[in-house]
């Protein structure tokens, strides 16, 4: 490519989602910048657009698990329930779109087949599957945690006689289970969401688990229009309070060390959060995440609540998880999970020890038997974080794949840039608080960050920036010794990418808090962008910015 080569647009910006048009709506507006979107899907939404299986519900309270960029959306706007539901936040996200009007910047039905850094133009190509080509100066990725959908590899999958479904990529028109014989494979948050909902259309349901999992009751409830009046009233302190948390959302304080309070005292806490609902239950103790025995408490607590609930002894012991540390795989959330193995239509089948051998023309094999059934769905996860990027085939200065950088697990400084990637920004990637905190929370942080480093490039006229190779090593290493801190790399999670064969075992999420993140990135934009290495003259911007906000004395 020659080096005279003039872009097509500024920047292009992959997927759709709440990163995605967020990112496109500042891009546009406040850097006035041309952008070009490419998304996969038919419209907006992201991982709401994706995973429409039924029960499909978000963990975060929709109260605080939306933008808080623009006080008339979050005015006209009125959530319908306390956790909502896939359809109302897809329904929120063409709201929004339509908005901030940035659906004429995306072309739909369109997949990226590769995005590569040209080192004598600088500027990126990004050739979709089509074979279209768009050249850019800058590249943004915004595509999500959990986009990458995950299916093992069984022998015999293609040969199974019957409709076979992921949840990540659920049909729009839905899926009749009226009548039919279902088997379910998976028990994370899917799962634990659909099965319920799956065992009361279905004739029969069998659910095959390999590790059980800690779930909490949703304890959800419709939100009254008194309710509503009274939040949009205060909706600024909320977003503010919610900023000043570790996990972006609103927050019952921890009581203290469960180690160090009486026994009556630690029940009655985890009484009341049970009651309450949600996984702010994993906030009960200062201590749950850091101390192995205080963590038992909370974990036994929860085994003891499925031995009251599910009515059969055996089945109670194997949805009991013992395997690992409670909250070091994500806590989900459930309506009903627990209570639908009392059904005469359920039952579970444990992979644990005799692992599915095969998918038959009939169904699942395990240790010889095949269980049959007419509609199997895949509730098998993602490969998290790192896997949308790589399925992006990207490749960085002197044209080196991000795989091969990535071969020994996902590094970045921030979360926000690569090393030998120049010009390129990740939303949410690895080395991001991410899938730790309220998503919305962490994505509008993140495209500011990305928008104004952006603005502050242009201004001064820089054309190239990248992470430096110590700065991201530096952050790598921080990262680990703050997930060392707690217990999280006791588990073989996906947040350590364990879920997927051959994916490298790293610890991927910041487990600092969105809060202390968030101070992190403000003293490096302080510092005149220390850690990235620039082509000229945006560290002496940085710090004019700075000195005009500052505050007068």
């Amino acid at each position: 490519m020659s080096a005279l080569t003039t872009p097509d647009v500024d920047v292009v910006v992959v997927g759709a989602g709440f990163a995605g048009m967020y990112a496109t709506h500042l891009l546009r507006t406040k850097n006035n910048l041309t952008v070009q979107g490419f998304e996969r899907g038919s419209g907006v939404g992201g991982t709401w657009f994706w995973n429409r299986y039924p029960g499909a519900r978000c963990d975060a309270e929709s109260i605080v698990y939306s933008y808080s960029f623009d006080d008339e959306i979050q005015q006209e706007w009125t959530w319908s329930e306390r956790w909502a539901t896939q359809p109302e936040i897809l329904e929120y996200a063409n709201f929004v779109a339509d908005k901030i009007g940035i659906r004429d910047t995306f072309r739909f039905n369109t997949e990226v087949a590769s995005m590569a850094w040209d080192d004598d133009s600088q500027t990126w190509t990004t050739t979709t599957a089509a074979g279209d080509k768009t050249v850019s100066k800058y590249v943004v990725t915004a595509v999500g945690c959990l986009s990458a959908s995950q299916v093992p590899d069984f022998k015999g999958l293609s040969d199974f006689a019957g409709q076979v479904y992921h949840t990540g990529a659920w049909p729009h028109e839905g899926v009749d289970f009226t009548g039919k014989r279902v088997c379910v494979i998976g028990t994370g948050s899917s799962g634990i969401q659909s099965i319920p909902r799956i065992a009361e259309a279905a004739d029969h349901v069998t659910v095959f688990q390999r590790t059980a999992t800690f779930t909490v009751p949703a304890q959800n409830r419709p939100l009254g229009v008194d309710e509503m009046a009274q939040v949009k009233a205060v909706y600024p302190a909320l977003r503010e309070h919610a900023k000043s948390t570790a996990a972006g959302v609103i927050v019952k304080q921890p009581i203290g060390r469960a180690l160090e309070l009486d026994a009556e005292t630690v029940r009655a806490e985890l009484d009341a959060r049970w009651a309450q609902g949600g996984p702010t239950f994993m906030n009960a103790f200062t201590d749950t995440m850091s101390d192995l025995e205080a963590n038992e408490i909370t974990a036994e607590y929860v085994r003891e609540r499925v031995r009251e609930i599910v009515q059969d002894p055996e089945t109670a012991e194997l949805l009991s998880p013992h395997a690992y540390p409670i909250g070091t795989k994500r806590i989900c959330v459930d309506t009903d999970y627990y209570e639908t193995y009392n059904r005469d239509n359920v039952d579970l089948v444990s992979v644990k020890e005799h692992p599915i051998e095969k998918i038959g023309t009939r169904g699942p094999v395990v240790n010889g038997v095949e269980y049959d059934c007419d509609v199997l769905v895949m509730a098998t996860g993602f490969d998290a974080i790192t896997g949308p990027l790589l399925r992006l085939n990207i490749t960085g200065s002197e044209g080196r794949p991000l795989s091969e950088a990535w071969a020994e697990g996902g590094k970045s400084y921030l979360g926000l840039a690569v090393a030998g990637f120049p010009n390129m920004f990740t939303v949410t990637g690895p080395g991001s608080p991410s899938v730790l905190t309220n998503m919305i929370l962490s994505i509008e942080q993140h495209v500011e960050w990305i928008t104004d480093f952006l603005l502050d490039l242009e201004d001064a006229g820089v054309g190239v920036v990248e992470a430096s190779l110590q700065a991201q090593e530096q952050w790598v290493a921080d990262v680990n010794a703050i997930a060392d801190q707690t217990l999280y790399p006791q588990a073989a999670s996906w947040y350590m990418g364990s879920n997927v064969p051959g994916k490298a075992r790293v610890f991927m999420p910041y487990a600092g808090g969105a809060d202390a993140y968030r101070a992190i990135c403000d003293e490096i934009v302080s510092s005149g962008y220390s850690g990235f290495v620039m082509d000229a003259g945006a560290s002496e911007r940085a710090e004019q910015r700075q000195e005009e906000m500052a505050p007068v004395v």
